[in-house]
């Protein structure tokens, strides 16, 4: 019998992006689904979302769904950039009855640094990763000789007034109009708290930002080495995936 390839599922309060994904190569399998976040970012919205983007796409296979939430045992526990509403749903039970499909849940940044640890910028690297996405908010995963320590959040570290992710997130450069240099010096500043707290020996930088690396990474001012995710937006479908439950697993 054939094992269908498992389907990576990326909800992040801008877009969700679905794809099947070749586990063996650590990249996307067939074509990527991308819709807009629906709003209000309800369970039910975004579930009728999948739904529509899964019945659009060849790809029958188990599901891996990364949430940008705590996530225990498949049920949220936050909720930051989709709605309250989520918090205390167990969410693999409703996608599972909603597909018809075998469903693994995870942190959606814990689910792109696991991915990039696995077949990115973290291969082979030992002691402590933290990867951090860099969109709608700032999420983080952190990593330690390869094994994910899970959903530590620090995008919501206080920094500036509030939390980090409202001062130094990507959406913070474009709703501000950063130029690329004050949007480093914010990254630099909230790169040289997670060095005060962790002491990393690598940090990743995630998200769709880190296809234009190039243009802040070389002028940030942090200790700790920095390196651009290679999976770049991917990553999270990826990852994803890689949490989708397997026959007999």
């Amino acid at each position: 019998m054939t094992t269908q390839q498992p389907v990576g599922v990326d909800v992040g309060g801008t877009g969700i992006k679905i794809a099947p994904v070749d586990l063996a190569r650590g990249e996307l399998a067939g074509p990527r689904s991308r819709v807009l976040t629906p709003r209000p970012a309800t369970p039910e919205a975004i579930v009728g979302t999948i739904v529509a983007q899964l019945a659009e796409l060849d790809a029958p296979g188990p599901l891996g769904v990364a949430l940008p939430s705590v996530v225990v045992d498949g049920i949220v526990r936050t909720a930051a950039n989709i709605d309250a509403e989520w918090i205390g749903t167990d969410a693999a039970a409703l996608l599972s009855g909603a597909t018809g499909r075998a469903v693994g849940v995870v942190n959606d940044a814990d689910a792109a640094g696991l991915a990039e640890v696995r077949f990115g910028a973290g291969r082979g690297e030992r002691g402590l990763i933290v990867m951090v996405t860099l969109g709608t908010g700032i999420g983080t995963g952190l990593f330690f000789d390869g094994e994910l320590v899970p959903n530590s959040e620090l995008g919501h570290l206080p920094m500036h007034h509030g939390d980090a992710e409202h001062w130094a997130a990507e959406s913070a450069r474009e709703r501000e109009d950063l130029s690329w240099e004050q949007w480093a010096h914010r990254l630099s500043r909230y790169f040289e708290l997670l060095e005060q707290l962790l002491n990393p020996r690598l940090i990743i930088v995630g998200g769709g930002v880190s296809k234009r690396a190039d243009r802040f990474v070389p002028l940030l001012e942090c200790t700790t080495r920095v390196l651009p995710a290679l999976l770049h937006n991917d990553a999270g479908i990826v990852g994803a995936a890689m949490f989708a439950p397997v026959a007999g697993g």
